[in-house]
């Protein structure tokens, strides 16, 4: 084998660790306390920020502690339509207003929400970025579980005391803008990550890169490429288990009316 390539260089850190400098700290929804599960707290927008690497503003949300005499500032991502001065609400009894934080179970289907819990507690994980938002499905009351749908477009079941935001995020229609420039995309991953511009794998020489040499610029063998292979040959469409075009949508629709 050649040499190390970039995909491999990548898990160690070094030149490629993320820039963190100016970021404004770890976005997340409260901790879950007794006021929350019970019924629900009031919090004041004090500020509304950007976070360097993120298409979203983040929003500080100010809180009256519950159980001490002081002050408690979270950092939300914000939802559309937030404003310096709004009040919010969290818990199981706050009303369904756009900012609001409460259980999936407690919203109607349909919801529009953002900043959902995965699993139960863990402060928010799905549907975080800028214009980025998931519906609630239905609910199953029985087993406490609620069907939602991912801004991927996949449904996904989850407990329904998992906890999100309603509204959409905030900072929408950004990739709409065409970048134009080398140097609009320059600074845009500038301020997050050493990854561009990428060279392409055919473009290297072969010791570089399994893509790399010939005459012309060709792959050369097929792009698909087992899961269980050596770290520097992964490269292509690891363990695809299909390629080519999406045609047709009778099978899809069909299995998806099946699961509902």
């Amino acid at each position: 084998m050649g040499r190390v390539i970039r995909s491999q260089r990548k898990g160690a850190g070094g030149i490629f660790r993320s820039h963190t400098k100016h970021r404004k700290g770890a976005p997340k929804l409260r901790a879950v306390d007794f006021a929350e599960r019970h019924g629900y707290i009031k919090g004041v927008i004090k500020d509304i920020i950007h976070d360097p690497g993120r298409g979203a503003p983040l929003a500080k949300v100010m809180f009256r502690d519950p159980y001490r005499y002081k002050q408690r500032v979270e950092l939300f991502i914000a939802a559309e339509g937030m404003h310096t001065g709004q009040f919010l609400y969290c818990g199981k009894k706050a009303n369904l207003q756009v900012g609001n934080v409460l259980p999936v179970g407690a919203m109607p289907e349909g919801t529009v929400m953002c900043n959902l819990e995965e699993k139960t507690g863990d402060r928010g994980r799905l549907a975080r970025t800028s214009g980025n938002f998931a519906t609630v499905i239905s609910h199953n009351p029985e087993t406490k579980r609620t069907r939602v749908k991912l801004p991927s477009g996949t449904k996904k079941v989850i407990p329904s005391n998992n906890r999100a935001m309603v509204g959409i995020v905030a900072g929408g229609g950004r990739i709409d803008k065409p970048v134009l420039k080398a140097g609009r995309a320059y600074h845009k991953y500038k301020a997050k990550r050493n990854c561009w511009p990428k060279v392409r794998g055919v473009a290297m020489n072969p010791v570089e890169h399994p893509h790399g040499g010939g005459n012309h610029q060709h792959i050369g063998k097929a792009s698909t490429v087992a899961r269980d292979k050596s770290a520097g040959r992964k490269v292509g469409l690891i363990a695809a288990r299909r390629t080519g075009r999406l045609r047709g949508t009778k099978q899809l629709t069909g299995k998806a009316s099946e699961k509902e």
